[in-house]
């Protein structure tokens, strides 16, 4: 961490990260009645203090990373909690292909084009759109929620699933490139490529499951008779799965999410005092890592390099994520037309692909920073433009179950 002018002790970090969420969190409520997501005011207050002002600079890297993805841990193991057997009966054939065949077209589609738009080698823009490839489920979330939207055709369960369980596959495609660009080894073939994402996807699925099993039988025959210990041992659950798995080579957030969903769906009680527990964990997460995120970038660079993200932006939008959605739908000649429109339109990004956007960024990859603040934008247009077309488009394509 840098800084200017002052020492920085562990007290004061504290304090200054307590008052920042704070801050947001007074914040809000205004916010909601405006329609802005959280995502924007806590990034907000983020870079409004963090650039310089009050003689304090922060700039960790690798730090910023690991915070960032130690909250989108929280964030999805919170997301299978909350997810019913019944959402995942109806959503999990739409939804699985989006948030894996869906990912890896918007990525081979985007990537394709920017290489011929942009002054970047192939893997670079490969490594790129990767990092935008996937949905964010905090943006999704917050925003079906704070719209009060209930859509027609389960259109806003498949949303929520796929941005739920997209995150892994973009990871691993984010993680396999950088290694690629940073490594002087011979890079890794399509073969090896693919057991790896088998290897990951097949571990998490089955190590977050066995211990999201294991851990809610314990309680459910146990029968602790302390309430308050209940969520403790969940949260306990949900660390073993997802660092376990990653130890195991599996990946992490898959087995976050799964773990979740078998234990949300089985346990027996508590679930009340459970959910308000992680549901408070969720925000906490979101509050830190949107800020810390803020903190990261500098207002002035991110202007600099504002005009550079915009023919990408534009591309993602109405190139890259419609072709890969109408693709990946052709099996289900059943869907009508207007909620492929619908989920084509609404690819919300949010503090995921800064998430992602990091990993490079400290693996020391060239024009990692460049990278950074490319993807800011596109976060920002995508939640400002694509947040706010929610509602006025599922009106106007009938699928508003108000109308």
């Amino acid at each position: 961490m840098k800084t200017r002018g002052c020492v920085l002790n562990s007290e004061l970090i504290m304090l200054g990260m307590a008052v920042l969420v704070a801050v947001g969190i007074l914040l809000h409520q205004p916010s909601k009645t405006l329609g802005l997501p959280s995502l924007l005011i806590f990034m907000g207050v983020g870079l409004m203090f963090g650039n310089g002002e009050f003689d304090f600079v922060y700039d960790d890297l690798e730090l910023t990373s690991f915070i960032g993805s130690m909250a989108l841990n929280v964030i999805v193991f919170v997301g299978g909690l909350n997810t019913s057997r019944s959402s995942i009966a109806i959503a999990y054939k739409e939804g699985g292909m989006l948030s894996t065949f869906g990912v890896l077209l918007t990525t081979g589609i985007l990537g394709g084009i920017l290489y011929f738009l942009l002054d970047f080698d192939l893997l670079t823009c490969m490594l790129f759109a990767a990092v935008v490839s996937s949905t964010d489920a905090a943006a999704v979330f917050s925003i079906l929620e704070s719209k009060k939207l209930k859509l027609k055709e389960s259109t806003d369960t498949v949303l929520e699933f796929e941005s739920a369980t997209n995150d892994p596959v973009a990871l691993l495609l984010v993680v396999i490139i950088t290694g690629m660009l940073v490594s002087s080894a011979e890079p890794m073939g399509a073969a090896e490529i693919g057991l790896e994402l088998v290897q990951q996807i097949a571990v998490g699925l089955l190590f977050g499951y066995l211990v999201g099993i294991s851990g809610v039988t314990l309680l459910n025959r146990i029968k602790l008779e302390e309430y308050g210990l209940i969520p403790v041992f969940i949260l306990a659950c949900f660390m073993i799965a997802a660092y376990g798995s990653d130890l195991l080579g599996g990946n992490i957030l898959i087995a976050s999410y799964v773990s979740g969903v078998v234990i949300g769906n089985g346990l027996l009680r508590g679930k009340e005092v459970s959910k308000h527990f992680f549901n408070s964990l969720s925000w906490l997460a979101q509050a830190v890592m949107f800020i810390i995120l803020g903190l990261q970038f500098f207002p002035k660079a991110l202007l600099d390099d504002a005009w550079i993200a915009i023919i990408p932006a534009l591309v993602l939008i109405f190139v890259a994520r419609p072709l890969a959605v109408f693709i990946t739908y052709l099996p289900f000649r059943g869907v009508s037309t207007k909620k492929k429109l619908f989920i084509s339109a609404i690819g919300l990004k949010g503090a995921t692909p800064i998430v992602f956007a990091l990993i490079p960024a400290a693996a020391g990859v060239p024009g990692a920073q460049l990278m950074m603040h490319m993807v800011f934008f596109i976060v920002l247009i995508s939640v400002i433009a694509q947040g706010w077309a929610i509602e006025p488009l599922s009106n106007k394509l009938g699928l508003n179950q108000k109308d």
